[in-house]
């Protein structure tokens, strides 16, 4: 009797996830996190329109959803000014940056990254047998030209860049990446994630002419529309590559109360004008409960800080292990040096009450 056949890659790859959700933690602890500070949800949450068009869509959820995501696409292309042959919906960004690399990347294949970067980008690139070449931040933020100067050395063909940024929260302008991709390689594609954007100064977003052929942009609902469980993506990019996302991409991948919800969402502007402010209030609110324990708020351009704990990676693991010990779920980047920080995602006075009462007993208790 035999076992299935691997392939080798697969044989070679670890069995491991890109992140430990807080409900696996909630698990090993035997109890409920106080505050789900971690996983740069939007704690706010989404329109109550939103809501109400995901419960009437239940009653039909033994249908498919629309593999074609007609009505959300139109209201997309309207939305952003393009055709809609522009853009493709997804299941988040996650799953279409998946079908990103499938599409562009064969075993040996280069890609360029940062080091410490948004990882589930590397795991699609690792399951696919590409080959990551990592640049390390500087000042704290993403260095586009560094990114691009390593890709024209590699041959790479894709380059990943998150404006605004996780997991530091930094931003640069939309004329920036406009200007830098005057430098980019030949043959090389660049991948802007602007995940977080609706929630960033004006300005940050890429204006740029969508048959551009050199970059394809990423957007999503679950961070400033607060959709997050709902796992809706959507790509904007030149006409012929995204026609080609129709080869790989799953069909039925978008549930029908998720399209619904998404389109509510993007009809209310009110209800993500106020999010807005919102998360503009608690990222103020994070700032003052961090400095006036003696730690550094970041600057951030989206719905979590990035907190400076002023030592090493050790350090602030024993914050972040401290916290979570008194039911604060926050998480912290992954290299150094910006493993001397914690990320703390925003959410409502009362949730980050938690947070304020149990920081200072954590660094009390480190000393």
């Amino acid at each position: 009797m035999t076992g299935p056949r691997y392939t080798p890659l697969a044989q070679s790859l670890p069995a491991t996830v890109p992140f430990v959700g807080p409900e696996a933690q909630e698990r090993a602890m035997g109890r409920a996190f106080d505050a789900r500070l971690g996983a740069n949800e939007n704690i706010f949450g989404p329109s109550p329109n939103a809501i109400a068009a995901m419960q009437d869509a239940a009653a039909d959820i033994w249908m498919y959803g629309d593999p074609e995501s007609h009505d959300l696409r139109h209201a997309l292309a309207a939305f952003h000014g393009i055709a809609l042959s522009n853009i493709v919906v997804g299941e988040g960004i996650d799953g279409l940056l998946g079908y990103l690399v499938r599409l562009l990347v064969g075993p040996g294949d280069t890609v360029v990254t940062s080091d410490g970067a948004y990882p589930t980008f590397n795991y699609h690139v690792a399951g696919f047998g590409g080959v990551l070449h990592k640049v390390p931040y500087r000042d704290d933020a993403e260095d586009l030209p560094a990114l691009i100067a390593k890709a024209a050395e590699v041959d790479a063909k894709l380059i990943y860049f998150a404006n605004p940024d996780n997991p530091m929260g930094s931003w640069v302008s939309g004329d920036t990446i406009m200007s830098a991709l005057e430098t980019l390689p030949e043959g090389c594609l660049l991948v802007v994630d602007e995940a977080y954007v609706e929630l960033a100064p004006a300005g940050t977003a890429v204006s740029c002419d969508i048959e551009d052929p050199r970059l394809i942009r990423m957007r999503t609902f679950s961070k400033g529309y607060g959709m997050a469980g709902a796992r809706v993506g959507y790509a904007m990019g030149a006409t012929d590559l995204i026609r080609s996302f129709e080869k790989i991409r799953n069909h039925f991948g978008m549930n029908r109360a998720a399209q619904a919800g998404a389109l509510a969402a993007l009809a209310d502007d009110d209800w993500l004008v106020s999010t807005r402010r919102q998360v503009a209030a608690a990222r103020a609110r994070i700032a003052a409960i961090v400095e006036e324990n003696g730690l550094t708020a970041l600057p951030s351009a989206t719905n979590f800080v990035a907190v400076d704990c002023g030592r090493d990676g050790a350090y602030a693991k024993a914050v972040l292990d401290g916290l979570v010990a008194r039911g604060v779920f926050v998480r912290m980047p992954f290299v150094a040096p910006q493993n001397r920080c914690i990320r703390i995602s925003c959410g409502p006075d009362a949730v980050l009450a938690h947070f304020a009462n149990a920081l200072p007993q954590v660094l009390a208790e480190l000393g």
